[in-house]
């Protein structure tokens, strides 16, 4: 009888897939996790960015937009008025500086 001990056997090739499933188990809910870290991130970078944009509209025009639709197109493009995840940015004029926010 010929025997071929070069290969794998079906059981071996199961205990590595459970090891892989177990694995994939433990890592996908930390990835859910993070996704919600970096559209708060990337929203307060946005927030950054037009209350930049703020400023120098008013440097430019001494004083500040009435909203955020002013500063469109020359200022900003109409997606960076909105965070990652889609929920507008707020704008504010209080006393004499206009104050951008994150929702």
């Amino acid at each position: 009888m010929f025997h071929n001990s070069r290969g794998f056997t079906l059981i071996e090739m199961l205990i590595v897939l459970l090891i892989i499933s177990v694995l994939i188990i433990l890592i996908v809910p930390n990835l859910g996790d993070r996704s919600s870290e970096v559209h708060s991130k990337g929203c307060d970078a946005l927030v950054s960015i037009v209350q930049g944009q703020v400023d120098v509209y008013y440097m430019e025009n001494n004083s500040y937009p009435s909203n955020l639709g002013v500063l469109v197109p020359i200022y900003l493009n109409e997606d960076q008025l909105s965070c990652p995840n889609e929920e507008a940015l707020n704008y504010s004029v209080n006393g004499n500086k206009g104050i951008v926010s994150a929702p």
